[in-house]
């Protein structure tokens, strides 16, 4: 029978029906699932520790036999313990809450067991306490040494069970072929795709697994760099696009309109995507700036120059509060110079007539701008002459979202996205591959720093008085809260939902001051009115959970205090902090935690010292890790098995140079179907998207 990766992983040697079914936990459903279930660390086990040689606060290999094994009961603990003897001598081992065990263990029975030695208090002597792993060895079973695989697990299978139907697996499959072609393999200098495949398991000492991680980890970052360029070379080079006139009276009319002068950055932002629009190639451009960077302003001169040229622009924003916002400044702006503006929310769509009149006014062409959330990609949609898309705050989407809302022309459409998460350069090569970038860092002038201070829970009393403060000199404030109300899960935490603090303030310090509560299980209606007395200085208070992260935008609020600070990641911090800052006042950022040590409390020293956005959305991806690479949140890189971004950084550039030389020379169409079968293979169906060329 011809051997076949995506065979049943019961199939193998060792795993049967019944452990198939504990491996799907783990998402391992085929044989090749298996084989790149790989490692997460590696056991030193090439040399067996003699127990005469045991040394406190040292980590050792010991093998021996069992006696004197015992089961006692603390209030809290169910101890095992037992002595270990070799031929140098004999130690304790000890085992915690592990009393399914003592079925198991007997007088005379032959273990391994690695861990960590201590002094034993209760028994006196030496014990090994901290265990790493240990194994049961049969009657004259062989000890193989070596360096050992360590694999992600569950209760049901162990790592015996793991090694022992790997090393089955890698015996019965034969040589893994290559995916590379040969030419980059030699270049790269790297070793074959089966070696490395055998080695990252198994290694034969720390060389060959550090050549083993690197092909891998090339082989990941290479196919990724592909899959992003070849989305390019379809979008940009196999198809054209719109072509655009060179900016006209209506252009300028707008520009000259505007009631501020534009920064350095925002004007060769703008300049460059006129040039892309201008082009008979789809643009696809990334546009990063720092929250209230100006970075919308751009986008409307760019839809401005789409409506100009006969076409039709339309602007996703991620929550109705920002897209009524949006068409609201637009239609300030705009509707002067007869550019009809129209809104597709979930507010719209809750009224069938009101949704079909905005339906047939799209398809018809009788908006020129259609601003919209999550509604815009609806099947229902369909616009007369979509030119240009543009998605705000791009971190909120998915490659897919992005796509579906391009299928909604008949044409090629230019698309910008745009985001004030600030991007660190690796996303930057990888996440967003497949766009040419550009960059906003200049502030509009008048904007001051934001000061960010960190106050401990006992400080809130001090917060809160120097709030009503700047309340009575005449400015706003937001309270901002992780949770809405507190769950059963979070009654024995220290954790203050919005519902209590609101209650708290509106009967305490702040009772004779206008106050609000917002959140996400509000009636939306509800929400937008609040939101609007919020925005013309009746509320003067606004207690909210993350819902007013993106897209509020009142410059009278000078004051944001962040509670239970500890529980949002540094990006979230930063976008919640430039909240405020919107005006020419003085403005600050109080972030109260009890954390005072540990990664929660660093992260709060970094938001304190420094409003660089790259620098903490950078320490933000170390911390808090990534999300799905091509799926519907683009926060990280979840699917590398093997790659990091940050500590293979060199790889990834080499990578990205080889994709990149292959992708724009190689002229066999054949490989690049044999290259989308890899992806489909490597990634499965986030790179559906990729047509046949």
């Amino acid at each position: 029978m011809e051997f076949n990766f995506q065979d049943n992983v019961m199939y193998v040697k060792g795993v049967g029906p019944n452990r198939a079914k504990a491996l799907a936990k783990l998402n391992i459903f085929t044989m090749y699932d298996l084989l790149t279930h790989y490692p997460r660390s590696y056991e030193d086990q090439r040399s067996i520790t003699p127990i005469a040689h045991a040394k406190i606060d040292e980590q050792g290999i010991f093998v021996g036999k069992l006696s004197h094994i015992n089961l006692r009961e603390t209030y809290r603990l169910k101890i095992i313990s037992a002595i270990l003897t070799d031929d140098s001598g004999s130690i304790q081992v000890i085992w915690f809450n592990q009393e399914y065990l003592m079925k198991k263990l007997s007088t005379g029975t032959r273990i391994m067991v690695i861990g960590k030695v201590k002094f034993d208090t209760y028994n006196g002597g030496l014990a090994i306490n901290q265990i790493n792993s240990f194994a049961i060895l049969e009657p004259g079973e062989k000890i193989t040494l070596g360096i050992k695989p360590v694999y992600p697990s569950t209760a049901a299978i162990n790592q015996s069970v793991f090694r022992t139907a790997i090393k089955n697996l890698l015996d019965k499959m034969p040589p893994v072929k290559e995916i590379l072609p040969d030419s980059i393999i030699k270049k790269s200098n790297l070793i074959s795709l089966d070696t490395a495949m055998r080695q990252i398991h198994f290694p034969d000492n720390e060389e060959s697994l550090k050549l083993a991680r690197r092909r891998l980890a090339f082989d990941e970052l290479f196919l990724i760099q592909c899959g992003l360029m070849l989305i390019k070379r379809q979008n940009t080079v196999e198809k054209l696009g719109i072509t655009c006139k060179k900016n006209g009276a209506l252009v300028k009319k707008v520009f000259d309109s505007l009631p501020f002068k534009l920064t350095d950055d925002q004007l060769k932002t703008f300049e460059t995507v006129a040039q892309d629009m201008e082009k008979n190639l789809p643009m696809r451009r990334l546009i990063q700036g720092d929250v209230g960077s100006g970075k919308t302003v751009v986008a409307m001169l760019a839809l401005v120059k789409a409506v100009e040229n006969g076409y039709q622009g339309a602007l996703m924003a991620p929550t109705e509060i920002l897209a009524v916002q949006h068409y609201n400044n637009f239609v300030k702006m705009l509707g002067e110079f007869g550019i009809r503006i129209g809104l597709l929310s979930a507010k719209v769509t809750r009224s069938k007539k009101l949704k079909q009149e905005v339906y047939e006014k799209i398809a018809e062409g009788n908006f020129d701008i259609v601003i919209g959330t999550h509604a815009l990609i609806q099947d229902e949609v369909k616009f007369k002459n979509l030119g240009l898309i543009i998605t705000d705050e791009q971190h909120r989407f998915g490659v897919a979202q992005r796509a579906e809302l391009g299928r909604k022309s008949e044409i090629v459409p230019d698309m910008i996205v745009m985001t004030a998460t600030p991007i660190p350069r690796t996303m930057i090569l990888t996440v967003y591959g497949d766009l040419e970038v550009s960059l906003i860092k200049q502030m509009p002038p008048g904007r001051k720093p934001i000061k960010t201070f960190v106050r401990t829970i006992r400080q809130r009393k001090k917060v809160y008085e120097f709030v009503r403060e700047e309340i009575l000199k005449g400015r706003q404030a937001y309270i901002v809260c992780p949770l809405i109300e507190r769950s059963e899960s979070e009654t024995l935490n220290y954790i203050d939902p919005a519902t209590e603090i609101y209650e708290m303030l509106r009967k305490g310090i702040f009772k004779d001051i206008p106050c609000a509560l917002i959140h996400g299980k509000i009636n939306p209606a509800e929400k937008d009115e609040i939101m609007a007395q919020f925005h013309d200085d009746k509320i003067k208070l606004l207690v909210s959970t993350t819902v007013i992260e993106v897209g509020v935008d009142v410059p009278n609020a000078s004051v944001m205090v962040i509670e239970n600070a500890e529980r949002f990641g540094l990006s979230q911090l930063h976008q919640l902090r430039g909240r405020v800052g919107r005006g020419s006042e003085k403005s600050y950022c109080i972030l109260v935690s009890n954390s005072k040590q540990g990664a929660a409390a660093a992260r709060l020293d970094l938001m304190e010292s420094t409003t660089d956005g790259f620098t903490l959305a950078e320490e933000d991806l170390k911390l808090r890790g990534p999300g799905q690479f091509f799926g519907e949140s683009q926060h990280g890189l979840p699917d590398l098995k093997v790659a990091n971004v940050f500590r293979d950084i060199d790889t990834l550039l080499e990578a990205r140079n080889a994709a990149e030389n292959f992708i724009t020379t190689e002229s066999d169409l054949n490989y690049f179907a044999e290259m989308r079968k890899n992806l489909a293979l490597a990634y499965g169906d986030k790179f559906s998207q990729i047509n046949q060329a």
